[in-house]
């Protein structure tokens, strides 16, 4: 699976989560930069992105994540290579 797969897919769940389907993630987006993504719906995002690609992702990951980017790569590399 490519970035730009994840990427996608990682879209798809915060627009999901916001009821926003304007939202468009990139691997520079912040959370900050999306309005209303707030904490609680960074949690249920994080659950959605493990749900979605069968990862599971340390606390000390989640809170140190500082773009979707890092998410993005993050879950690349816990996926099985194909």
């Amino acid at each position: 699976m490519t970035e730009d797969e994840i990427l996608a897919a990682c879209t798809r769940i915060l627009r999901d989560i916001l009821a926003d389907e304007s939202i468009v993630l990139t691997m520079d987006t912040k959370r900050e930069q999306v309005s209303n993504w707030d904490s609680f719906g960074y949690v249920t995002f994080i659950v959605g992105v493990e749900m979605e690609f069968g990862v599971k992702f340390g606390v000390a990951e989640v809170e140190s994540f500082a773009s979707v980017g890092a998410i993005v790569r993050r879950t690349k590399a816990l996926l099985p290579p194909s």
